[in-house]
């Protein structure tokens, strides 16, 4: 197989495919600075990068993180009821019917080891009015900063 950037499907295939021949053509471990190592650390880059730009993968939503993170530890909502203030206030923000708040999100960073990303992230419902959009965005410092990707995010 002639190792180049993968770009479609049918080269994806094969590289993963070739990987797995490589790692099953031997009962022994493969050596990483032996020509197939050296094929099988190439081959992963490039289907790691292939995966990433057709594949990716959305984070989780806050709550989707918590219930992810209960389900790792077994817990139920009544052990994490003191984060949240109770167990109405844990039903509503796990049923979607209140949001986080700074507190919750500290609480469950620090308790449970949620990631602080996690918990803040994906919030599309926390937006500007768009008079106040406009006069953050009017200022030149600010508008620099968002400009490209970022911009979709605002």
């Amino acid at each position: 197989m002639k190792t180049r950037i993968l770009k479609t499907d049918q080269e994806y295939n094969d590289a993963c495919a070739r990987i797995y021949n490589l790692i099953n053509s031997t009962d022994k471990a493969i050596e990483p600075d032996s020509p197939e190592g050296e094929e099988i650390e190439l081959l992963s880059l490039l289907v790691e990068k292939y995966e990433q730009e057709h594949y990716p993968i959305e984070a989780p939503s806050p709550v989707e993180a918590i219930k992810f993170r209960m389900e790792q530890m077994n817990l139920k909502q009544s052990d994490i009821a003191p984060l949240f203030g109770g167990k109405t206030r844990v039903s509503e923000v796990l049923n979607g019917k209140r949001p986080l708040t700074l507190k919750m999100i500290t609480l469950l960073n620090r308790y449970l080891g949620i990631p602080l990303e996690s918990l803040v992230k994906g919030n599309k419902e926390v937006r500007l009015e768009p008079e106040k959009r406009e006069k953050l965005l009017g200022v030149a410092s600010i508008k620099d900063y968002l400009s490209g990707s970022r911009a979709a995010m605002i």
